[in-house]
């Protein structure tokens, strides 16, 4: 049996030839055009001796290269490696090696660290633009390959590098059938997306939210994606009226901005609201429903788990502050520091097993065993099963503060801090304290024209939280530091 992630796009082509895939601004490519620019990059990776089973690198933004050197690559048996398009070069050198990776297909925007990281890595370069022989325009030229390369269901299709919070990132090696089951089947039924949806792909493409959930899972709908290289507020209300986007996915971050937004905004021709990537703050979800005719539906999943894991499904009681159920063909569970389940209510640590779990990280089998044990991913998130199925994130195990023997989750100090009118962002963490071991701190960005001091918000955080819960100190600032998807990088602040 053989099974190839670019079989979407292929059916894609196949089915509806003449309906626009993707497009940037005024810029569109159909299904036939992309498959066809494909094609030719499949050809183009031959000639070059990058056989099938090797790795390609990608350093692209969200423009249609993206998608064409993805399934590009894809389309030759090769296994794509999207790369953080902020990666300083010694990072980009690391991720090539790790990955084994034959060659770097780079935007001009990233050219210092992408042609020194390449250097770095021995590996040549193309460029998405620029002209001359290694140009992505003249790849999409060549003749184009004339079928799919046969891969297996178990090959790896993507590796997806984590974050890397604890030492170095680590390569999650995702199969052909771990993204395909997750963008062909999972998603469509949570949402059930058709071929004149249209979504609005602002979240990054290297990124497995955006990649599954938008790029891939629109493709397998036979929709169409419209591209937003760089978010913000003001971009994203534009196209989503001048597009009628039908499917807005992001992160909790960029709700909060297009909830603050002061402009204009048409978001009428919304039908679905995607969020993840982060836990989204319950008052910030109720502001944006009340203000926006649209209903959010949160999910949860990791690089690890292609990403869904779990989803609110429309047929199922949606709570807020919930990550919903468990998405078809997958189980969750609360374990306990021995791997054993603990009762709805009680607090352990997510764990998942099902069709989304990676092969593994690449190279690092202790890491892989450590991460894989009893037969369960294990997430590293702390959560809890309620009665009737659905579960909730309470924090991240390695953020979690331990005060004078008790534990604090900063989400939970956080959901109060976003209750507080004067405040739109706030984020939680632990700092050394001589005698409690961690303290906690608040940071907090304030709404225009708001002003509020240190012992108002400490007051408030008091009145709604145990004693040992609630902040010591608040720092004011502009605004959080933010990683590419918008999620909040509390490792900054710390």
């Amino acid at each position: 049996m053989s099974l190839n992630l670019g079989c979407i796009l292929l059916a894609g082509a196949q089915e509806r030839p003449d309906h626009v895939a993707v497009k940037l601004g005024d810029r569109t490519l159909t299904y036939a055009e992309l498959d066809r620019a494909a094609r030719g990059v499949a050809t183009s990776l031959r000639a070059r001796k990058i056989e099938p089973g090797s790795q390609v690198a990608l350093m692209v933004p969200n423009v249609p290269e993206f998608t064409i050197a993805y399934f590009g690559a894809l389309y030759a048996g090769c296994a794509v490696v999207p790369l953080n398009v902020l990666l300083s070069a010694p990072e980009v050198s690391y991720h090539i090696g790790d990955s084994d990776a034959q060659i770097l297909i780079a935007h001009p925007l990233f050219k210092e660290p992408a042609s020194k990281g390449a250097e770095g890595a021995g590996v040549p370069l193309c460029w998405t633009e620029g002209g001359g022989p290694d140009d992505l325009a003249a790849w999409m030229g060549a003749d184009p390959l004339p079928a799919l390369h046969d891969t297996n269901p178990d090959d790896t299709a993507v590796i997806l590098y984590t974050s890397g919070t604890t030492g170095k990132p680590k390569g999650a090696e995702l199969s052909h059938a771990n993204l395909f089951v997750n963008c062909a089947m999972v998603v469509p039924r949570l949402l059930p997306l058709a071929n004149d949806d249209v979504a609005l792909a602002t979240l990054p493409l290297f990124h497995s939210f955006g990649q599954t959930c938008i790029q891939n899972a629109t493709i397998a709908a036979g929709g169409t994606f419209t591209l937003l290289p760089r978010f913000t507020p003001e971009e994203a209300v534009e196209i989503i009226a001048r597009d009628q986007v039908t499917l807005f996915a992001g992160v909790p971050t960029m709700y909060f901005a297009i909830l603050h937004h002061e402009g204009p905004a048409d978001l009428s021709s919304l039908r679905y609201c995607m969020a993840g990537g982060a836990p989204m703050p319950v008052e910030v979800m109720k502001a944006f429903e009340e203000k926006y005719p649209v209903q959010i539906l949160e999910g949860y999943g990791l690089s690890e788990t292609s990403p869904v894991a779990s989803f609110n499904m429309l047929d199922k009681p949606r709570h807020p502050g919930s990550i919903g159920y468990p998405v078809w063909g997958v189980e969750m569970a609360i374990l306990d520091d021995k791997d054993q389940p603990l009762p709805d209510g009680e607090r352990g640590e997510i764990c998942i097993r099902g069709h989304n779990i990676m092969k593994g990280y690449r190279g690092r089998p202790d890491a892989t065993r450590e991460t894989m044990r009893s037969g369960w991913f294990h997430s590293g998130d702390i959560g809890i099963r309620d009665a009737d199925g659905s579960f909730r994130i309470v924090d991240r195990v390695k953020d979690m503060i331990l005060r004078g023997g008790f534990n604090v989750y900063p989400r939970e100090v956080e959901e109060v801090l976003y209750s507080h009118p004067a405040i739109i962002e706030a984020a939680v963490i632990g700092t050394p304290h001589e005698s409690h071991g961690e303290e906690v701190k608040a940071f907090v960005a304030l709404a225009k024209d708001q002003q509020v001091e240190e012992a108002e918000v400490i007051a408030y955080c008091k009145e709604r939280l145990a004693a040992y819960k609630y902040p010591r100190s608040v720092e004011f600032i502009e605004s959080l530091p933010k990683g590419p998807t918008g999620k909040i990088l509390k490792r900054e602040l710390r």
